[in-house]
């Protein structure tokens, strides 16, 4: 590179930070902007704890004050409302116009809310808030009806998160079961597909389901969701009484998206080739649930998928601005361990291959002990 490239990445959580130490590992002297709302990290997928008691929110969320200046980031505090000139100028709602020679956007998507009455629905992954609004409702209840469900994107049936459901009706199963509650508290799970969660490999979905049914946990599948009220979700199926309802709703792109010619996907995405750069754009990239990628319909949107994006984005950006051709492309890799709060279910896929493991205590432990190694790279 002539001179050091004036970069600027878009958000703070796992595609971010995986960008920035990649950026910062190849081209050492490079000058780096960060543009998100606050200088902190929430470790998302822990998450499902909070409910039940096994993590407070606190642990959870990290500032990175010290990360961005160990890493000489120059970190603006703002929302960005838009791009112009071809994606070369960052505008914010603090009124700022951040100038760059390459971008990358890694600022997450968002949840569609269409669905009338959605206002009753709690969405665990919109943050800790959420995770504590449920843990409260969780104590108060001592008897009636828990329903827990997913929707998905209907333009790109991909765009759901389904995982940290599957964890969130195991979790409060076993919880209530250990607080001698569970006989009076009935739990239905209720998804549009007939097997849902079919993006973890077919093995994996017909698995879930029989652990659904060893717990004695109802089940409404097959029928389009149409409604929510205070106690009931509404589906062409039938009703499902509820006094609790937790609800994750399919994803589409940030709300900025809007505000720039960036190309979307059907679903609302910023569009991107196989190199994680943005269709039709230059030094433009994406990684992680901002954008749409090439891929197998059961690509995932979570954390390891986007740290996957962020690296091969990353290396890509720093190619072209040195005049060369991308050539990092992420592999296509599903990683998770569906936890229940005391053992866990490793399911795997990628193009090769597709396994599941049965429920063991080893794999609970070992999904904390990756958030505390995970979370330890930036303290």
């Amino acid at each position: 590179m002539s001179k050091q490239p004036n970069i600027t990445i878009l958000g703070s959580g796992f595609a971010a930070l995986t960008a920035i130490r990649t950026i910062r590992k190849h081209a050492p002297d490079a000058q780096l902007t960060v543009i998100a709302p606050k200088a902190e990290f929430t470790y998302l997928p822990s998450l499902i704890w909070i409910p039940t008691g096994l993590r407070e929110g606190q642990q959870l969320t990290h500032p990175l004050n010290d990360f961005f200046t160990r890493n000489r980031i120059k970190f603006v505090a703002a929302h960005v409302t838009g791009l112009t000139d071809d994606a070369r100028v960052v505008i914010t709602d603090q009124q700022e116009h951040i100038a760059n020679d390459a971008l990358l956007i890694a600022s997450g998507g968002r949840f569609l809310k269409k669905l009338p009455g959605i206002e009753h629905a709690v969405t665990l992954c919109e943050g800790i808030p959420a995770a504590n609004t449920i843990r409260q409702k969780l104590q108060q209840l001592e008897h009636g009806n828990i329903a827990f469900g997913f929707g998905s994107n209907p333009a790109e049936p991909s765009a759901a998160r389904g995982g940290p459901m599957f964890e969130l009706l195991f979790g409060i199963d076993t919880w209530l079961t250990q607080q001698n509650k569970r006989a009076a508290i009935n739990l239905t799970f209720f998804n549009p597909a007939s097997l849902p969660g079919k993006r973890l490999g077919e093995k994996a979905a017909q698995n879930m389901l029989l652990h659904m049914k060893q717990r004695n946990i109802n089940t409404h599948l097959g029928h389009k969701i149409t409604a929510f009220t205070e106690h009931t979700v509404e589906t062409e199926g039938g009703t499902i009484d509820a006094d609790l309802i937790l609800f994750m709703p399919g994803m589409t792109g940030p709300a900025w998206l809007n505000n720039t010619t960036l190309p979307q996907s059907a679903g609302g995405f910023i569009q991107a080739d196989e190199f994680c750069r943005v269709t039709g754009f230059e030094r433009t990239y994406v990684a992680g649930d901002a954008g749409s990628f090439p891929g197998p319909d059961w690509l995932p949107k979570q954390a390891h998928m986007a740290d996957l994006q962020a690296k091969s984005a990353a290396i890509n950006m720093l190619r072209e601005l040195d005049n060369q051709a991308p050539v990092s492309t992420p592999q296509a890799e599903l990683v998770c361990i569906i936890d229940d709060g005391k053992t866990g279910t490793l399911v795997f896929h990628n193009a090769k291959h597709a396994f599941i493991l049965p429920p063991l205590r080893l794999f609970h432990w070992a999904k904390m002990w990756f958030e505390k190694q995970y979370i330890g790279q930036y303290r």
